[in-house]
């Protein structure tokens, strides 16, 4: 469980620049006809959302 919540957090700072700037720059060239391309983008920026407040806590709890 410890591995699984360092690896969300890890993924969630390494890779949101990458997901949003990725995604804003897909989302104004493209329309979104394919449900797949939806469910993945949704994904990711929920799984960086996620490790962001997990991140959070983690921060928070550490600075009482």
């Amino acid at each position: 469980m410890k591995f699984l919540k360092f690896l969300l957090v890890w993924i969630s700072q390494n890779l949101a620049i990458p997901f949003w700037m990725i995604g804003h720059v897909h989302l104004t060239v493209n329309v979104y006809e394919d449900i797949y391309e939806i469910i993945a983008s949704f994904g990711m920026n929920i799984l960086v959302a996620i490790g962001f407040f997990i991140n959070w806590k983690e921060y928070k709890d550490n600075t009482k």
